[in-house]
């Protein structure tokens, strides 16, 4: 009784993946947010911190954009790096070269989000 308990408890409990259509609209949205909060930052003046009554509202909306964006990059980053975590665990050899190869996917994404960020010059 107890092991077919068991199996039922760990069928009930296994992992499913999302709907292919789900990751992409919160990929979608998490890089919108990102975007808008880039364009926060990139509006903000600095000619407005020279007078101190506008030092709190010239805190508020960069402090918030700082906070917003960098969670948004931060998840869509983590987004893209769990979309392939299929392929690494098929090609690591061991729980420490999968936990390698998961950074360096992690670092990779991570770079790939900043340097959408980043201006053309």
């Amino acid at each position: 009784m107890s092991a077919h308990f068991e199996d039922m408890l760990r069928a009930a409990l296994a992992p499913i993946d999302p709907p292919i259509h789900l990751r992409e609209r919160l990929e979608t949205t998490l890089d919108s947010v990102v975007g808008l909060a880039a364009e926060e930052l990139e509006s903000w003046e600095i000619e407005a911190i020279k007078d101190p009554r506008n030092w709190p509202r010239a805190t508020i909306g960069p402090a918030a954009a700082v906070v917003v964006g960098g969670g948004a990059a931060v998840g869509l980053a983590l987004l893209r790096t769990q979309r392939k975590r299929h392929k690494r665990r098929a090609q690591s050899h061991g729980a420490r070269d999968l936990a390698a190869r998961t950074i360096r996917d992690a670092a990779r994404e991570a770079l790939k989000v900043f340097e959408q960020l980043t201006p053309d010059r």
